[in-house]
């Protein structure tokens, strides 16, 4: 009976946000288009001039975990990057499991309509980033300005919001440039 409490952690942005509520994974599924991200990753700023046209295909395995393979060039070759989404704790929470336990990855789907957008959020650590998908690439203003109020919301900028190629995209990549 004697312990000490221990001081709560310091709260985290994601615990701020409110995940999408009767969201079915199965209105997830099929083709995306990465449209905008906002991050405090400084390797994003530095890099933002080679921002390559992105597409993501996910597939729902086992009703509830997401397979997602992000297809974009890689020094003008289209690369398949695929990822496992394990469901979390509450809806529409994932765990993204890097080979460390350091690199896990937290992701929440922040706002969604299945039919043309969804908005996730993204933590690493104390690093936090937020990306829009479309169904179509470009998307209406309408839904460019969700991006920007859930990227204020959890405090980063326009500053640090970069909007990706809407041409040029992978459909595909040969079985030699998959990287897992």
């Amino acid at each position: 009976r004697g312990q000490r409490r221990r001081p709560p952690p310091p709260q985290s942005a994601l615990e701020k946000v409110v995940a999408q509520e009767g969201l079915s994974l199965h209105q997830l599924s099929g083709k995306w288009f990465l449209v905008g991200m906002a991050s405090d990753c400084s390797y994003l700023a530095e890099h933002s001039h080679q921002l390559e046209a992105t597409a993501v295909t996910m597939t729902v395995l086992d009703g509830q975990s997401l397979a997602i393979s992000t297809f974009r060039k890689l020094d003008r070759m289209c690369w398949e990057i695929r990822q496992h989404y394990l469901p979390a704790q509450a809806p529409g929470h994932f765990l993204l499991k890097g080979h460390r336990k350091s690199s896990k990855v937290d992701v929440v789907v922040g706002e969604a309509d299945p039919s043309s957008f969804i908005i996730l959020y993204y933590q690493k650590g104390r690093s936090i980033s937020v990306k829009l998908y479309g169904r179509t690439s470009p998307v209406s203003d309408a839904v460019v300005d969700k991006l920007e109020q859930h990227v204020r919301a959890v405090g980063l900028s326009e500053a640090v919001t970069f909007y990706f190629p809407t041409y040029g995209f992978c459909d595909s990549a040969d079985e030699f440039h998959v990287l897992d």
